[in-house]
């Protein structure tokens, strides 16, 4: 059985997110979606939230697990018998970060492969972070993340203005 991870912030889930997963999905047995607890990052969305966003999200994906881990990347999918690492590329800007990332991975982790998958032409500018800036400015975000998602930024950013969040 061929299994991989997605790992990522997904801070939120996007479109570009969801691209790639349904993508992948055809490549491996079985997938992982795995949101990074990290400590030292302050996410706009708690760590639930952000697990419920994906499920929601990648439903209709059949294969999928979606939960959370922290420390390596690697060890995480050593546990899971993971034979590859599965990260989306949006644009050259992307590689240097991602070579890297992939260089430090082969030598703490060997066995494991890192598989890139370029994101689709319609999403290959999106970022979570743009997607939580355009919303925080009272922008259109419809076209980039799920219906739900969308609801969910504008009530957290209308929650920080100390605004109702209906």
């Amino acid at each position: 059985m061929k299994i991989s991870i997605v790992p990522g912030s997904f801070d939120p889930v996007t479109y570009g997110h969801v691209d790639i997963i349904h993508r992948a999905a055809h490549l491996f047995d079985h997938m992982y979606l795995a949101i990074l607890h990290n400590p030292e990052k302050t996410p706009l969305f708690d760590l639930a939230e952000r697990l419920d966003m994906l499920e929601q999200a990648t439903v209709s994906v059949e294969n999928v697990t979606v939960e959370s881990f922290s420390g390596l990347t690697v060890e995480y999918a050593r546990r899971k018998g993971a034979v590859a690492v599965v990260r989306g590329m949006r644009a050259v800007t992307d590689f240097d970060f991602e070579f890297k990332l992939a260089a430090m991975n082969r030598q703490l982790a060997p066995d494991i492969e890192t598989v890139y998958m370029m994101t689709s032409s319609d999403y290959s500018f999106i970022s979570s972070s743009a997607v939580k800036e355009v919303a925080m400015l009272g922008g259109d975000v419809s076209r980039w993340v799920e219906p739900e998602v969308a609801r969910r930024l504008y009530a957290k950013f209308r929650e920080r203005k100390g605004e109702s969040p209906q």
